[in-house]
């Protein structure tokens, strides 16, 4: 107790002082040690970093004993070879006696007996200096029996001898001593010391200098008390500190001023007075900035309050820590804090546990309301201030009332639960509540980008307004671009909407619910509605009246969008009225008649119809001055289109699948605003308008219209056009015309269409021209290709031997040849040095492969019927990651074209895929191979660090695009290991083998990956296909772990293969990336192949 006594009264220069061998120890183990130590800011004394030049060694070392708090003895081979560690054990061992020195032995390569006994290598150490100081040696041996009786450390049984894992818990253990949290004084701090010790980490307290951290996160999700709990657990460590406490709303009481005054005051425990807030920034200044504090700033809401209260790091003495809860992470990140701390949301055992404290008395048992509890917690999601209300809330309640109140919940919040919300919701701007409230009522889980088009012609301004609601923890985007945001936010939301008439949805100005639309639908009312401005995607039952409906919107004055799906036959008459204030309109099945002549919507922005039965939009001329887009889809009756004078502002115009379509009203011609222009499968279309001033287009495609439409010459520069794509149409006019008005292009896409003679191109004036594909043109037009093309797409063009272009082509990185006659290629790909896919499929008559350039990294040549060899193409291919090889006639082997793909020089940043035609097996996998198309894969001990991948093999009859998922087995799996049983046998099925790699350095950022997992289940599926087709389509499906290599040379086996790598694919379009991640959970994780 004295030791203890004293060493808690000590003040400590260091605390850790390192105890080693240095030939033993100083480059491996010890240096790993200090620098994880130093990395937790964690102050070392490490005799060749901390000692300074021309000091006596022993007294130093001596002294930096004494002034530690923990010395970490690093006990090896030689340690007892040394009598200089010999005596720095002795004052070790004499200073934990005395001064209460805490002590933590490592036995690096030694055991703990070794060092007590003094046997084997360690005992023939201290041997040599036992002859050489016998006066020392009884010291030296009792210091040694001493120090391995303390409980300490072996590596060797850390993790399987995982130095790094041996290393961390050590540290850990050293934090933990050193900086304890004294958190168990108050049991209702429920999930607090994770998310403390978390915090204390990012605050770097005796790092020196000044941090400013805040703590960012929703209403009631604990921001406050983490902070207050910081406060109590480390404020003893300053000069002076203070909180203050709940800013936002005192500041509006009683000003900025009266906060500076506080802060003063409790920092110096006296009274202190400001005239006005100038005063007090520079009393603040001049007060504290040679003062070590701790200032806690609580609820702050306006950048004005951070100014006057920590307006500047040089306000504060060196060691000075300012922490700043907000809902806001804008303020914070506009005053360039220095870090900010997520406020993290119970799991649900916490939350099970907070809301336990808070609802029981001894009179309940838990067991009996486990159920409700459960469903309480749930309706909670994670958010401690809930939890507490709703807890002491239900704590003197009955059964019967608990139920009572759970029903209410569904309906009607908790009041003091919303007002706490409703706090962020106040602080936005008017057009950033609509933003809100838009989400929260019809786009919570939806893509964002399907409502980006509804914000914006709201004039909602969505690429700032969500930004803000981010910053403000209203809303999430997920990683797959959805909204979402807490469960009890969206009841907020909905609470605000609802007002004073929560049972009158006609008084809200949001309708989200069917059945609400249903009611008020059915109501017949005539009276006008002034109050609902948007209403759900409404979805109209086959058996409900579309008269009905109409009349229900026909009294919306304000609507200002609306999405809607009908189901009726054209035959109904539409809706009477329409809100001109509609600003956008998406409508499917609209009925026969035009729109109303009294819609006149000056503010629609968007207009988008489907399946309309329609034979024009509306009877008069009318002038939409806003409309930026027009989609017609797949209205087959519709005969002509507007007059595009009327819509000056329009910037994208897209008609397709319209079968009547007979005229593009001339005015489109020389519209000046239109930026894209789609006609795709309007069969009837057989004259496009001569263009005159589209000088603003950028994107023109045409695809499969009347065969006899052949798109008119240019008359008129087009400096805007990138991108024009014409499919099955007459291109005869246009050629002549494209290399001198179009010369801003990048793509050009002329596909199956109608030429009858052949004709040169002049591309000398195409300077940007990247992209070119004339898929289809027998009349191959004659070009001279330049070193910009970075795709040439010749597909079924009935190419010769010979036929192909050549030309300067330096950038080419995609060549899609396939489906032509030749035998060989005349030109030397091999000197298309960065050519990374050659597509040869379906060339009946290629004899051989062309000599490749080691740039490739995917290679097609499927159903190439001549084509018996392929040779050793694959050696120089370093890069080859994709190989496609299905030909009926080829004889390959297949296992070194795996061998030579793993091995590949890129082989750390890719996936591997190989497809053949025939049982290729890789070797020493038949055995492994299941029957059907599912199979699980018993893990080793320390799976993840001693093997580097998943090599996937499916063996099947046909070629389909398919999935992988990988899931975590957890006990048994019913219905599986009876397959795993079956070993799968060849059968005459059996046509394709695919191979895939999939490396653990792609999987590791995912949320799956999880290094303890024991057992995983892999299956393989098809979108397309029912189950028992998809069984029927996959034979033989395995899965096994690929090893890493030992060396650099050549390997026999897969097992040695070394291919760590990352190539799973964001969905960018590259040529490095073999797969796609689909979904990813904790639970599983889907991977899809990458279509080619």
């Amino acid at each position: 107790m004295a030791a203890s006594s004293s060493s808690s009264s000590r003040s400590f220069k260091f605390d850790v002082f390192l105890s080693f061998r240095g030939e033993d120890t100083r480059k491996n183990f010890v240096d790993h040690l200090y620098t994880a130590l130093d990395q937790r800011l964690i102050r070392t004394y490490k005799d060749d970093i901390t000692l300074a030049r021309g000091e006596s060694v022993g007294p130093a070392l001596l002294e930096a004993i004494q002034e530690s708090h923990i010395a970490v003895i690093v006990f090896s081979k030689n340690y007892a070879n040394s009598s200089w560690c010999l005596d720095e054990l002795i004052h070790i061992m004499k200073c934990r006696e005395e001064m209460g020195l805490t002590v933590i032995p490592v036995f690096y390569d030694v055991d703990p007996s070794e060092v007590r006994y003094q046997k084997r290598n360690f005992g023939e150490a201290f041997s040599k200096q036992e002859m050489k100081n016998v006066t020392k040696a009884e010291l030296w041996r009792k210091a040694l029996v001493a120090a391995s009786n303390i409980s300490g450390w072996e590596p060797k049984n850390v993790a399987n001898g995982h130095e790094s894992a041996a290393v961390k818990e050590i540290v850990d253990t050293i934090f933990n001593r050193l900086f304890p949290l004294n958190l168990d004084v108050d049991e209702k701090l429920v999930g607090m010391r994770d998310r403390l010790q978390d915090l204390i980490l990012r605050l770097k307290i005796r790092s020196g200098g000044v941090l400013m951290v805040g703590i960012w996160g929703i209403g009631g999700g604990g921001k406050t008390t983490l902070a207050t709990s910081l406060y109590t657990e480390i404020s003893s460590q300053f000069e002076g500190h203070c909180i203050i406490d709940n800013i936002r709303e005192e500041s509006h009481k009683h000003g900025l001023k009266r906060l500076q005054e506080d802060i003063i005051s409790a920092v110096f425990k006296t009274n202190v007075q400001v005239h006005n807030i100038a005063e007090g920034k520079r009393k603040i200044k001049s007060m504290l900035c040679h003062r070590n504090v701790l200032v806690i700033l609580d609820d702050v809401d306006d950048l004005d309050q951070l100014e006057a209260l920590a307006g500047s790091h040089k306000w504060f003495g060196d060691g000075s820590r300012i922490i700043i809860t907000t809902r806001d992470v804008h303020l914070l990140r506009t005053h360039r804090v220095d870090d900010v701390s997520p406020v993290k949301l119970l799991t649900r055992e916490e939350a099970m546990l907070l809301f336990n404290t808070r609802a029981y008395n001894e009179k309940k048992h838990v067991r009996d309301y486990k159920e409700l509890s459960s469903q309480v917690v749930s309706y909670a999601a994670g958010l401690p201030l809930a939890l507490k209300i709703l807890g002491s809330f239900l704590y003197d309640k009955d059964e019967k009332e608990w139920m009572s109140t759970l029903d209410r919940l569904k309906d009607i919040p908790e009041r003091d639960i919303v007002e706490k919300l409703k706090i962020s919701f106040h602080g936005l701007k008017p057009e950033e509540k609509n933003l809100f409230l838009d989400i929260a009522c019809f786009f919570r889980w939806r893509k964002n980008h399907n409502a980006m088009e509804i914000f914006e012609a709201c004039g909602f301004h969505p690429d700032i307004g969500i930004k803000v609601l981010i910053q403000k923890a209203l809303i999430t985007i997920d990683r797959w671009g959805k909204f979402d945001m807490h469960d009890l936010v969206q009841e907020m939301a909905h609470y605000v909407v609802r007002g004073e008439h929560p049972d009158n949805p006609e008084k809200h100005s949001r309708v989200w619910k069917w059945e609400d639309i249903h009611n008020l639908c059915i109501e017949d009312a005539t009276e006008e509605n002034d109050k609902i401005e948007a209403i759900g995607e409404y979805y109209q039952s086959p058996d409900f009246v579309p008269s009905q409906f109409f009349k229900f919107v026909s009294n919306l004055k304000k609507l200002r969008w609306i999405r809607v799906t009908m189901y009726n036959d054209g035959n109904v008459e539409g809706p009477n009225f329409l809100s001109n204030k509609l600003r956008y309109i998406d409508w499917t099945k609209y009925p026969a008649s035009p729109f109303p002549d009294s819609f006149q919507p000056m503010n629609l922005v968007v207009l988008k119809m489907c399946e309309s039965f329609q034979k024009e939009l509306w009877r008069s001329h009318k002038r939409l001055r806003q409309l930026k887009v027009l989609q017609i889809l797949h209205s087959r009756k519709l005969v002509s289109t507007p007059n595009f004078d009327g819509l000056p502002c329009l910037q994208k115009l897209e008609l397709r699948g319209c079968g009547n379509l007979e005229e593009i009203h001339p005015s489109i011609g020389n519209h000046r605003s239109l930026k894209s222009v789609k006609v795709i499968s309007c069969l009837s279309l057989r004259i496009f308008p001569t263009i005159f001033k589209m000088e603003k287009l950028e994107h023109l495609e045409i695809w499969f219209c009347h065969k006899s439409l052949e798109f008119p010459d240019i008359q008129a520069n087009m400096d805007s056009l990138v991108e024009l794509s014409l499919i099955g149409i007459g291109i005869e006019g246009l050629l002549s015309s494209i290399g001198e008005r179009c010369t801003s292009l990048i793509s050009l896409h002329l596909c199956y269409c109608f030429i009858r003679k052949s004709i040169e191109i002049d591309f000398d004036r195409l300077k940007h021209l990247k992209d070119i594909r004339f898929r289809g043109n027998t009349k191959l037009v004659k070009m001279l290709l330049t070193h910009h093309l970075q795709r040439l797409d010749l597909a079924d063009c009935c190419l010769e031997d010979g036929e192909i272009p050549s030309g300067e082509m330096s950038n080419l990185q995609e060549l899609n040849l396939s489906y032509n006659n030749f035998s060989k290629l005349h030109f030397s790909i091999s000197q298309l040095t960065r050519l990374k896919l050659l597509n040869l499929s379906f060339c009946k008559r290629l004899l051989e492969l062309p000599q490749l350039p080691s740039s490739i990294a995917i290679l097609l040549a499927n159903e190439c019927d001549s084509l018996t060899d392929v040779g050793d193409f694959y050696v120089d291919c370093k890069r080859l990651w994709c190989a496609s090889l299905m030909c009926s006639n080829m004889v390959i082997d297949g296992n070194r074209i795996l061998q030579s793909m793993l091995q590949g020089e890129n082989a750390e940043n890719q996936c591997v895929n190989l497809l053949l035609y025939g049982l290729e097996i890789p070797k020493g996998f038949t055995a492994r191979l299941r029957v059907g198309w599912k199979c699980t894969l018993q893990l080793p001990e320390n799976w993840c660090s001693d093997f580097c991948g998943f090599l996937v093999c499916t063996v099947a009859n046909k070629l389909l695009h398919s999935t992988l998922t990988i899931k975590q087995v957890t006990g048994g799996l019913p219905g599986m290991d009876s397959e795993d049983d079956m070993v799968w046998k060849e059968s005459a099925g059996d046509k394709i083998t695919w191979v895939g790699y999939i490396p653990f350095a792609s999987l590791r950022h995912t949320g799956w990956w999880d290094s303890t997992y024991k057992k995983l289940s892999f299956s393989i599926n098809f979108p397309t296909l029912q189950q028992q087709i998809k069984y029927n389509a996959c034979r033989g499906f395995g899965v096994r772990l690929v090893g890493r290599k030992e060396g650099s040379g050549p390997t026999e086996t897969l097992e040695e293969i070394s291919t760590d790598s990352s190539g799973i694919s964001d969905g960018k379009d590259d040529y490095t990336t073999g797969f796609e991640i689909l979904d990813d959970s904790k639970d599983y994780l889907i991977i899809s192949s990458r279509k080619l």
